[in-house]
Parts: C-alpha cells; structure tokens; sequence
C-alpha cells in the first residue's frame, strides 16, 4: 500500500487530472456533455480504491493536508472577480437574472428536503443534493461536505460527487432542447442571424510582454494568498457568533473587496484572465485530490432517492425556464439565456457556454445572453448560493 505525503498527493492527483484530459479527449461522449478532466480522472482512481475495498484491501493512503488550502484559493479567485462594475455592465438584466438564480437555489433546496423527507433520510440530504451540488457543482459541494458531514448527512463528499455528475450531465443534456422549443415555439430570430460565431469568453486580455505576465501573477499570487490570510481571521470572527460556514466564505468576501477598491483606485489592477487562470488551476488540483479521496461504497443505497431527485430538479427547472423567458425579455436573448440557465442551475458554467454556443452556431448570435448568464453563473450566483446553502445548514437543528 501506498502511503503518500502531502507533496506526494499533489504529485498523484496531478497524474490523475492529466489522466481525465487524456479520457476526455478519447472519449467523445465526456467531452460533449463537459464533464470535469478533473473529476473523470479522479473518480477513476476512486473507482479502482472502491474495487480493491470490494477485496478488502487498500491501495493508498493520502496526505490530503494541501485540498483546504488549494479549494480557499480556488473561492478566492471567485470572489477577486466579482467586480461590480461588471453587475453594472448590464445592470438590470444581470441583476434580474442574479435573483432568479437565487430564488430558484431555494426551491431547488425545499424539493431536495421533500424528496429526502420521502425516502426518510435526514433533511440536509436535500440540500446537499439541491443547490449546493447542482447550482454550485462539484467544487461547491465538496467544500461543504465537512459541514453536512457533521449536521449528520452520512457519506456526504460521496454523494456530492454522484449529485454533481448527474447534474453536469443532465444539464448538458436538457439545455438546448429547451431553449429549442422556446425559439421555435415563439418563431424567436436572432438580430444578427448570419453571425454564428459566440462572443469571447472575456473582453478582457493578459498583458501582452512576458516581463508583464509575470508581475500580473505575482501580483495575482500574492493579493489571494493575503486575501486567504484576511479571510480566515474573516471566517473565524463570524463563526464566533455561532454561524456555521466553510472555510472558503471569508477569504472570498475579502477578494470582493479587494476587487472592488482596485476598480475604484487603480492601485493594484489585477488581472482578471490571470486570476482566473490561477484559480482554474487550484479548483483543477483541489478537485482530483477530493476525488481520489472519495469513498464511493458510502452510497450504497441512495442511488434511488439520487435518481428521483435528480428527474424532479430536472423537471422544475425546465419549467422554471419559461419564468426566465419572460422576465428576460421573451426575445431571442431570453429564449438562449434560458438554455444557459438550465446549464448551470444543473451544471457548471461550462455547461451553460456549451449550451449556448450550440444555439448560437445554428441560429446566430445573441449577445446579451453572452453577456448575462456567464457574469451570473461564474461570479455572482457563487455568492447568494454560498449564503442560501449556509442559512439552511444553520436553521436546520443539528
């Protein structure tokens, strides 16, 4: 048995997000659908640690001491690149849309409570199973899994995994045909319907000299390791008052405010391409280190209610998706922002681009939801979702 340090895990979980970029560029079907390399490569030494637990036997033990430290700088990055002048943009749409995310991040929690209360499973289950897997995706849930953990949910970093995936996929899955319909249904065209190109990811660009990227890093390196520093004392000074949070929700209001005054004073001028670029590499490292981590036997026995949850939440957000339509602006827009929101209320981020540009490429461009559904489902919702999660698990008795 293998029995690795922290720098050795690293090294191991570096090995096993290589090995899910190798699957995910094999095999077609994980690529389309935007599963995580991450995660893919991850679950597969999960899956072979499950395999030799089935014979009573352990393959590794992990050092698992750097997967705080990298998820926080993760959530940091989150919070650096949360820039109200970017709410501001499209102010009322991106507002508009920030609140139905968040509405919906609680009805998606109180079905998850049902459907746990029908299986008699313990409350949190449906929360855990609603928007923190679903609306946050894995990252999010596995960053609250300590804490479900102890409020009495069994098995929870396994199950937000199993929940997670699911969602990624379905996501993948349900998005365009909804919007589809919506375009179809309404005869919706777009204003520029000979432009099948998406618009890029960000309007923003990296310094252009190599003497600049590197200061830019550094920089970035060095406001998120403060912002963690900051964070933590942050973290410690609400958790005093009785308010159970993770770890990651001090260090990311720090980074906001950082943002926030660099927007208004010049002095830093942090990078957004840089910082995002640091913490996609954190979230990366974070995410196959938890997953070759996982212990996937704990399941045993909530595939059922998993699987019945998972059609419900599908079924109330394609419904959902003509609320979206219409306070949006029943254009278009609307009909492809809607798509975009059902990618990342059961998925990721990626899965609403993926979405979206799929429509775009076959009925032209629509800027507006380019602009949107990206700034709220990678920046803004983290935020609400982080506060709905936290004031369930606190008003819930534990």
């Amino acid at each position: 048995m293998l029995q690795l340090d922290a720098v050795q895990t690293l090294a191991f979980a570096g090995l096993a997000l290589f090995l899910g970029y190798g699957l995910c560029r094999v095999i077609p079907v994980l690529r389309r659908y935007n599963l995580p390399p991450p995660v893919i490569g991850g679950l597969v030494v999960a899956l072979a640690a499950w395999a030799a637990h089935g014979r009573d036997a352990a393959l590794f033990t992990l050092d698992t001491g750097l997967q705080s430290p990298l998820m926080i700088a993760f959530f940091t990055t989150i919070g650096i690149n949360a820039s109200v002048w970017l709410l501001k943009i499209s102010g009322r749409q991106v507002l508009l849309f920030l609140l139905l995310a968040s509405g919906f991040a609680v009805a998606q929690n109180l079905l998850g409570m049902a459907v746990a209360a029908g299986f008699g499973l313990h409350p949190l289950f449906g929360v855990l199973a609603g928007s923190t897997t679903l609306t946050g995706g894995p990252a999010t849930g596995l960053a609250f899994a300590p804490l479900f953990e102890s409020a009495g949910v069994a098995g929870a970093e396994s199950i937000a995994v199993a929940s997670a995936m699911a969602g990624i996929v379905c996501g993948g899955l349900l998005g365009g045909p909804v919007a589809t319909l919506l375009i179809r249904r309404f005869g919706l065209t777009s204003a520029r319907p000979d432009d099948h190109r998406a618009p890029p990811e960000s309007p923003l660009l990296p310094a252009s000299s190599e003497a600049e990227r590197e200061y830019g890093a550094l920089k970035s390196i060095v406001v998120i390791l403060v912002a963690m520093w900051l964070g933590a004392w942050v973290s410690r000074a609400i958790s005093a008052t009785g308010i159970t949070l993770p770890a990651y929700v001090g260090a990311m209001l720090v980074g906001a405010v950082v943002r926030n005054v660099d927007d208004r004073t010049g002095w830093v001028r942090l990078s957004v391409p840089t910082t995002e670029l640091i913490g996609n590499v954190c979230l990366s490292l974070f995410l196959a280190v938890a997953l070759m981590n996982l212990k996937l036997w704990e399941l045993a026995g909530l595939a059922l209610p998993l699987l019945v949850n998972l059609a419900l939440q599908a079924a109330l957000v394609a419904a959902f998706c003509a609320v979206v339509f219409r306070a949006m602006g029943r254009d278009y827009d609307a009909a492809v922002m809607g798509g975009g929101f059902i990618g990342f209320m059961l998925g990721t981020t990626a899965n609403a681009m993926a979405v979206m540009r799929t429509l775009v490429e076959r009925y032209g461009a629509a800027p507006r939801a380019f602009l949107v559904a990206p700034l709220v489902g990678a920046f803004f919702i983290d935020f609400t979702n982080a506060l709905i999660i936290t004031g369930f698990i606190n008003l819930w008795p534990h």
